[in-house]
């Protein structure tokens, strides 16, 4: 019997099950399971499952490669390293960091970060993109946009490969051939539309991505220029 448990081992071990149940079922008993001890006991740490999502997504957030990457990012920045470069590496990281659990982002969606770790990483991007020319609004505005598509995508990209340990497999909902030889015939661009969606997921968010950069550029004016 375990005799002791705390947050920390509470997070772990649900992150640990997240990929072996998913967020459908994930649940407080089947943690306290894992751990040993009983639901009740799980409740001096979190009131509901909402304050262990929170916790979850930031732990996540915290082992995430993205914030390691913003905070070294003057040490990285020279000549040819642009806002636009910023902006890609963050939001890459951010969909491969995600990736790496089962319905992490859902997970991530919608939760409230439990401490401050979030704050200075999102300073050190939201200067370089202010050094770089953008007013404060506009550069929240800009990430915000991006980070928002990304975690979007990332939700679209985990309904059709829900397994991080086979990232090649895809649900059986998502067969484009049979998609193709449902609509092909009288809906051929609603076919087309199938494998540009939910074919090259990595290739529709890079895609995606440089359309965003595009449309930042195209409204920020002069700040767009650094």
């Amino acid at each position: 019997m375990v005799s002791r448990i705390d947050r920390k081992k509470v997070v772990e071990t649900a992150l640990c099950l997240l990929n072996e149940t998913g967020l459908e079922g994930l649940t407080l008993r089947r943690i306290a399971k894992d751990l040993n001890v009983q639901a009740p006991a799980l409740y001096w740490h979190f009131k509901n499952k909402q304050e262990l999502l929170d916790e979850m997504a930031t732990e996540m957030f915290r082992r995430m490669v993205w914030p390691r990457l913003l905070e070294t990012g003057p040490e990285r920045d020279g000549p040819g390293h642009t806002w636009r470069d910023a902006l890609l590496d963050s939001c890459r990281g951010l969909r491969r960091g995600l990736l790496t659990y089962r319905d992490g982002g859902k997970v991530f969606s919608g939760t409230r970060m439990t401490d401050e770790s979030y704050a200075p990483p999102t300073e050190t991007f939201l200067r370089r993109l202010t050094a770089a020319g953008f007013t404060p609004h506009q550069a929240v505005r800009a990430w915000w946009t991006a980070y928002n598509f990304t975690i979007g995508l990332v939700i679209e990209e985990q309904s059709v490969h829900p397994d991080p340990g086979e990232p090649d497999g895809r649900d059986p909902a998502y067969d484009l051939g049979d998609r193709n030889r449902r609509l092909g015939e009288r809906y051929p661009l609603a076919a087309l539309a199938g494998y540009e969606m939910f074919g090259d997921m990595e290739a529709g968010f890079e895609a995606g991505l440089r359309i965003i950069i595009a449309g930042i550029e195209a409204t920020a004016g002069d700040a767009a220029e650094g």
